[in-house]
């Protein structure tokens, strides 16, 4: 087991880890054991009841935090050239396709998401070796696939996410940073569990959402009373 720091015991004391907490309280306890110099990340983990090795229990979907996610979203969007205008008035970063695509096969990949067209679909597939491994390649489940780029754009800017569940059943994704006021951070978590909800699988038998924890850069997590948690 890794030796804790002196900062990482000291946020230790500050709130007890046996203890489960509501959305709002455990951002609140977020904000005072951060001790990152620069605004950290905040993450929920939700362990879920299925089975991800069965295409049937495999979790898979977007959701639009309300209050975004405080990050600068970097976006590419590879599309024909009657689309370009739109993509750039929407405030993509980078549009284009050929030279874009011969950019990603020599390897660069900054960016954090990318939008494309169904028609141009079967240039970027080639790209799925590089792509793939990092969360990159557009699905139309995602709303990365789709003729409307402005509007996938802006929609993408404004804190639109996806998330897909693990191999380990646990969904894993950013709702915003420590510097948020807690209730826009529990209101963000709510979101996302409201989203997963409606996605449960029919097939899944027994509790569906086992648990929550929200945890920021580097800090320890901090578990949530489920009873707290509107609709579980």
């Amino acid at each position: 087991m890794a030796k804790l720091t002196k900062k990482q015991k000291e946020a230790l004391t500050k709130y007890d880890q046996s203890q489960a907490y509501s959305l709002v309280k455990a951002a609140e306890i977020l904000k005072e054991i951060s001790y990152t110099k620069f605004d950290s990340s905040v993450d929920i983990d939700v362990r879920l009841g299925v089975d991800p090795r069965k295409a049937d229990q495999m979790v898979r979907g977007v959701v639009a935090l309300p209050h975004g996610t405080g990050k600068d979203v970097r976006v590419l969007v590879l599309c024909t050239p009657d689309k370009e205008e739109e993509a750039k008035a929407a405030g993509a970063d980078h549009v284009g396709l050929d030279d874009y695509i011969q950019k990603i096969e020599k390897g660069w990949t900054d960016i954090d998401v990318i939008i494309t067209m169904p028609t141009v679909m079967a240039k970027i597939g080639r790209l799925g070796r590089v792509l793939g491994p990092r969360g990159l390649m557009p699905n139309p489940k995602s709303g990365t696939v789709t003729l409307e780029v402005g509007n996938a754009v802006k929609e993408v800017k404004a804190g639109k996410i996806d998330f897909k569940v693990d191999k380990t059943g646990i969904i894993h994704t950013s709702i915003g940073k420590v510097s948020f006021d807690p209730i826009k951070l529990a209101e963000n978590a709510q979101e996302v569990i409201n989203t997963l909800l409606k996605l449960k699988p029919s097939s899944a038998k027994g509790t569906y959402v086992k648990s929550v924890n929200l945890s920021s850069t580097m800090s320890p997590g901090v578990q949530i009373d489920k009873g707290t948690i509107n609709g579980l």
